[in-house]
Parts: structure tokens; sequence; C-alpha cells
């Protein structure tokens, strides 16, 4: 990764800055295929909504949430992991089989793509998941027209396992 960035999981009190990258992210012109919510819903949400947002992907929540940060405190880029349970139902409304990991909320910023953000970023996400007690397998969606975003994610490792609607589910399958 560039030396300027670090890949680290955010904390409960960085939801000031949780809160301006995705809503940043939230008006990239990719946001429609890749995100569920609007940036006005975003926007009309109360501190506390992302006081509890950021707290449930930091150390101690549910999932972890990482980002890339810069010498200055400047965010490039995001990526969350989700832990799906067995017997809960995921965002498309099915049950979920066995204990998973969804990676979700994927942005980094125009000036930072296409470098090592990204794929530093995906890393330790995945290298997270993994060693999460009861995972089985690391999974994402990505949309039928977000072709660039797709080939990324088959080049680190992932493949197609599912079509649903408009998003293929994506499985990690690292190669030996």
């Amino acid at each position: 990764m560039s030396s300027d960035y670090v890949v680290r999981e955010v904390r409960a009190e960085d939801w000031p800055s949780a809160k301006e990258l995705r809503l940043d992210a939230l008006r990239d012109p990719l946001a429609p295929l890749a995100f569920l919510e609007t940036y006005d819903q975003a926007r009309a949400q109360p501190d506390e909504f992302w006081r509890e947002r950021t707290a449930k992907g930091s150390d101690g929540g549910p999932n972890r949430q990482f980002i890339a940060e810069g010498p200055a405190g400047d965010w490039a880029g995001t990526m969350t992991v989700l832990v799906e349970e067995p017997g809960t139902e995921d965002f498309t409304g099915q049950r979920v089989e066995r204990c998973q990991a969804h990676l979700v909320g994927v942005f980094v910023r125009e000036g930072r793509r296409g470098g090592t953000v990204a794929r530093e970023l995906l890393r330790a996400a995945v290298g997270w998941a993994l060693v999460q007690q009861g995972v089985s397998r690391v999974r994402l969606f990505v949309h039928e027209k977000n072709s660039r975003a797709e080939a990324f994610y088959q080049k680190a490792g992932f493949t197609r396992t599912a079509v649903v609607g408009h998003e293929y589910e994506m499985e990690y399958r690292p190669t030996a």
C-alpha cells in the first residue's frame, strides 16, 4: 500500500469521519448500483444513528469496518464486514444457512482509485473475516453493471456463485 495510508479498524469515536465518508460515497455516480440507501436518507439520520453504526463496526461490535487513513487523518476508503449468523435473514430476505461474512459498504475516494487502497482494504476485511469463529465463507454482491468492481473482486479470488436480481453474489475462493 502507499506509504501515506494505513488500513485500520474504525473506532467508535470515529463516527463523524465515518458519517462524512459514507455521505461522500452516497454522492458518487455509482452509488445507486452499490448502496441500498440514498444520500438523502443517510443525511437525514441523527448523530446517534452514526454513533451506533460506527460502534457496531468497531472493536467490540459484531461487525468490523476498515478504513484507509492518511497521515493527516484523511480517509481514502472503507469496507465493512457483516457477520451473518445461521437462521437469520440476509438483506435479500433469504435465510442464512451457515455463519458467513458479508462484505459491504465498499468505497474508495475518486482520487485514490486504481492504486492499492481497495486491495489493502479487501485484504484486511477478508483476513479479519476468515479468523472469526464459525465463519465458513466470505461473500459480497456486485451489480451486474459494475464490471470494474467485478473484475477487481475476481482478481482477488472471488467467484460468482449466484444471481439475485441485478446483483452477482461472489464468494471468496482463494487459489492455492
